[in-house]
């Protein structure tokens, strides 16, 4: 059975799931949509619903979960701080330098080149 997906205003609706466009719920739904865009032959150029996948709607339902997490994990930040204040926080510039590089490639990946 095929999904709907209605975009209207910054916030994606799959099936009664509503996700606003921002954090890691947002780039799950405009995963969602992206693949439902490329996936859905069914889709006309003036049509306003398109169908999407049994894989779109999984990521629709991961990003509704994700927007049921806090924002913040209060936890790590109390232990950060804590670490910070004592002076025994260290920055460890290679971890550091590799994350970026792989956030990079990842995003690039995402954005086709």
């Amino acid at each position: 059975m095929p999904s709907e997906i209605n975009r209207l205003n910054g916030s994606a609706s799959v099936v009664g799931v509503s996700a606003p466009m921002s954090g890691k719920a947002g780039a799950a739904a405009a995963a969602a949509a992206g693949t439902a865009a490329s996936d859905s032959a069914a889709a006309s150029a003036g049509d306003s619903q398109v169908q999407i996948t049994g894989s779109a709607s999984l990521l629709a339902t991961i990003a509704q979960h994700l927007q049921s997490l806090p924002a913040v994990n209060d936890a790590r930040v109390a232990h950060l701080r804590s670490a910070i204040d004592s002076g025994s926080y260290t920055v460890q510039p290679g971890v550091v330098a590799d994350r970026l590089l792989q956030s990079e490639q990842m995003l690039a990946q995402i954005g086709g080149g």
